[in-house]
């Protein structure tokens, strides 16, 4: 089944506006791995990265989790694939399959739009340990936009070199 990306409003309010643009991010990142195999999804970018598409997809999962479970939330739960608490475990993926990334990167992100939608307002404040500072719902969400831009512009290099597919 093709990936369907949300069309981000040009007019609304800022909630429904992060919403929005947030799941265009992650469903960008979805589509860039669709109809790829286990073993092209692990193909890493050029010695010596780790990087690949699986892996970016491991780590947003460990993104979504960090942020929206662990600061938003407050919930004492460890990283997915660290025990030490290193993010960067996360993108080496030689061991790993689409069924087991993806799997864990749908339910951090299902439980990041439950936390949203129950949070009272974007004023909604949570400290930050790695930052050691307060941060709103408001900032998480763009912060995520951040990074699923930043990195879907790392996945659209990894699927050229992949396949030749291109486009934004």
């Amino acid at each position: 089944m093709p990936v369907e990306r949300p069309v981000p409003p040009l007019t609304g309010g800022e909630r429904e506006s992060l919403r929005v643009y947030l799941d265009f991010h992650r469903a960008t990142l979805e589509w860039k791995c669709e109809g790829l195999t286990d073993e092209e999804l692990r193909r890493r970018s050029m010695p010596p990265s780790s990087l690949s598409l699986l892996g970016l997809v491991r780590h947003m999962a460990e993104v979504e989790r960090a942020w929206f479970r662990r600061t938003i939330n407050g919930e004492d739960i460890p990283l997915l694939w660290s025990e030490e608490g290193d993010f960067q475990q996360a993108y080496d993926a030689s061991g790993s399959t689409r069924a087991e990334a993806f799997g864990a990167w749908r339910t951090e992100v299902e439980h990041a739009r439950r936390i949203e939608r129950e949070a009272a307002s974007l004023d909604v404040t949570a400290h930050q340990p790695r930052w050691g500072k307060d941060v709103s719902l408001r900032i998480v969400m763009l912060h995520l936009i951040h990074e699923y831009a930043r990195h879907n512009g790392h996945a659209d290099f990894l699927r050229e070199g992949i396949d030749g597919t291109v486009g934004a």
